[in-house]
């Protein structure tokens, strides 16, 4: 078996992890492994896993990659303090792997690489909650005992609860906040009335300091309070003139400032009107902090040599408390990952819409752009307090000439944060490229540039990955066989994303609601689903468009001329999420 496996591979062919994790759980000579995560909060979970036996060394490195993305998985999607794991102690091919695996996870180790990420962010968890450091522990399967079946909460239904935050909303002035890796968008709300929308193109990656991240964010946040307060106030018309100019897309950051601080200066204590901020933000949130700090946003403070990242990351949980001062007494302030947005945002619309059956199953939903954000929103109306890293999973074992890529190259399968052939290089812009230049490189002329062996699309002088994959969808859309090709692969990808969250979180969700820029363009959103579905028909593949907007913000966000909801529909969640 492995040697046909390992031909695939070679072939540069896709092996996906569910595939293999099934063929081997029902493979009567593969050695049986129970995986017991223990969480921060205490609460256990276990998953099935089987390792096959090999020969030789080429099969037993193949072997151990995959119990190695077993792990790395759980961890990614659901972190913890502990994770045992249960197997045949007498078996020493079985005990080696299980005693290497505090060297390949760098257990105890600093700095961390590789599958070592998912320690790091265990242990950042850890840290904030006062909890112990990660370790793997080894018990004989023998002594196994199933966990017992959690009894089901009975709650108000979610479709109250979410109404009940439309109402309060009404009467407040919201803003909110969609943090992206190329850009940021915001949306600013009086009541049930939306004021203003922003987009803001940036490029966190490149950013030295935890401040150069959160000063956009502030300062954006300070033109929506600036807005919301000129409704109120009345304004000279050079001021107002300024503040709608700071709000188009490109208006640089000096003439953005200037407006937003001649308005602060007129209206004085009149610019004390926001009630709330909601954010979402592309990393691990829990408990409105954010605590991950293994993706590529924050490349450049690790690259920082003149900082320890450690500390300088640290500076980010302060978010709140920086936004917290720029509303009135008694504000708030709500942040939570851009997946999890997307979830709730999906099921604030589905709760005006009369999709109350559907939100008994809770929302899973993705925002598709930059990476991969995956959501969940549980029939209780719960965000887990779990990483839920779906972009960083491990989905592939095979396309191994893909991984002599440097994980920098656009040609490579391996995440720039883990070096790991990760989820998102098989989906997002990333995945777009990667595909795009495999399916015929021509479709990149013009977007690529290269500096040594490494083959990038360039962010300077001027940032091409907007452009770039703005032109493949436009040719995917024009029927360019290729094109299409490319995302009905992502499609693929998603798919398997997918069955290794319901392998891992068990959803009871049998739809998908998708975000970003991938569904603003029907076509697109068209090739994915095909892709998507063609793999795992049973879960139905929504675009969140304007057929999703119902509540009285996003319905005035569907008729902006200028926008779409696709774009900017988690801004306006955001705004909802305020009220939490």
């Amino acid at each position: 078996m492995l040697s046909e496996l390992l031909d695939a591979a070679r072939a540069d062919k896709v092996l996906w992890v569910p595939d293999l994790r099934e063929q081997f759980l029902k493979d009567p000579d593969a050695r049986p492994v129970k995986l017991r995560l223990i969480l921060h909060d205490g609460s256990r979970r276990d998953f099935p896993c089987a390792v096959p036996r090999w020969q030789g060394e080429e099969e037993h490195a193949f072997a151990a990659d995959f119990l190695h993305a077993c792990v790395y998985n759980c961890l990614a999607a659901c972190s913890g303090q502990e994770l045992r794991l249960y197997f045949d102690l007498s078996d020493q091919e079985l005990l080696a792997l299980y005693e290497g695996l505090d060297d390949v996870f760098q257990v105890g180790g600093q700095p961390r690489h590789g599958y070592g990420k998912v320690v790091n962010i265990a242990d950042r968890i850890a840290k904030s909650r006062g909890g112990r450091a990660f370790r793997f522990a080894k018990e004989d399967i023998a002594s196994y005992v199933p966990l017992p079946e959690g009894a089901a909460e009975i709650a108000v239904p979610l479709d109250e609860k979410l109404r009940a935050l439309e109402k309060a909303a009404s009467a407040l002035t919201l803003c909110g906040v969609d943090v992206g890796g190329t850009d940021i968008k915001l949306a600013a709300s009086l009541g049930e009335k939306l004021i203003c929308t922003k987009e803001y193109d940036w490029n966190p990656a490149a950013y030295a300091t935890a401040e150069e991240i959160m000063g956009p964010i502030l300062l954006l946040t300070r033109l929506m309070r600036a807005c919301l307060a000129a409704e109120h106030a009345l304004l000279p018309v050079s001021v107002i003139a300024a503040l709608d100019a700071a709000l188009e897309k490109d208006a640089p950051d000096g003439l953005i400032r200037e407006a937003v601080e001649e308005a602060e200066d007129c209206l004085g204590a009149e610019i004390d009107v926001l009630d709330g901020v909601g954010l979402s933000f592309p990393d691990v949130v829990i408990s409105d902090r954010i605590l991950g700090g293994e993706t590529p946003k924050t490349d450049g403070m690790r690259r920082n040599e003149a900082l320890d990242y450690e500390t300088e990351f640290a500076k980010l949980a302060g978010l709140k408390e920086a936004l917290l001062a720029l509303c009135r007494e008694g504000g708030r302030v709500r942040i939570t990952n851009d997946g999890n947005m997307a979830a709730f945002t999906a099921a604030m619309e589905l709760s005006e819409g009369g999709g109350g059956e559907a939100l008994c199953r809770g929302v899973v939903a993705h925002s598709l752009g930059t990476d991969l954000g995956t959501g969940w929103l549980t029939p209780e109306g719960k965000i887990p307090a779990l990483p839920m890293e779906m972009h960083d999973l491990i989905l592939d074992l095979g396309s191994h000439h893909s991984r002599t890529f440097p994980p920098a190259d656009l040609r490579s399968t391996r995440n720039e944060n883990s070096g790991l052939p990760g989820a998102r290089r098989y989906m997002g812009q990333a995945a777009a490229y990667r595909l795009a230049w495999k399916k015929n490189c021509v479709l990149m002329d013009g977007f690529t540039a290269e500096s040594g062996d490494i083959l990038t699309v360039p962010t300077e002088p001027a940032d091409l990955r907007k452009p770039c994959l703005e032109h493949l969808m436009q040719r995917a859309e024009a029927g360019d066989e290729d094109a299409c090709a490319v995302f009905r692969e992502i499609g693929e990808s998603l798919a398997a994303v997918t069955r290794e969250m319901q392998f891992l979180l068990r959803p009871e969700a049998d739809t998908r609601f998708l975000f970003g820029r991938f569904v603003k363009r029907p076509g697109v959103f068209a090739l994915l689903k095909e892709g998507f579905c063609g793999s795992i028909p049973w879960i139905d593949l929504i675009p969140s468009d304007e057929g999703l907007a119902n509540t009285p913000l996003m319905r005035a966000l569907a008729a902006m001329p200028s926008v779409t909801v696709a774009q900017f529909g988690q801004a306006v969640g955001s705004i909802y999420f305020a009220v939490t």
